[in-house]
């Protein structure tokens, strides 16, 4: 025979101490630095560079002004 009590059942939710929230926030700082050093790295070598052709196009400006010179006194 079927009994009519009702029965409770207590459901217990743990809220977590914040834990995942942390992490999360620490995974994005780690991934914010990561790239800012890539960019600043980029932005460093592509520097060296241009600085590097500007000081060749000074020696070729240099160089052309010094045969122009030898040429005027010929």
């Amino acid at each position: 025979m079927a009994t009519d009590d009702p029965k409770t059942v207590i459901v217990e939710r743990s809220g977590g101490n914040g834990l995942t929230a942390v992490l999360v926030i620490l995974i994005v700082a780690l991934i914010a630095v990561g790239a800012y050093f890539l960019i600043s790295k980029e932005t460093n070598k592509n520097d060296a560079i241009s600085h590097a052709a500007q000081q060749v196009g000074d020696a070729a400006q240099q160089a052309g002004d010094a045969a122009q010179e030898a040429a005027k006194k010929q």
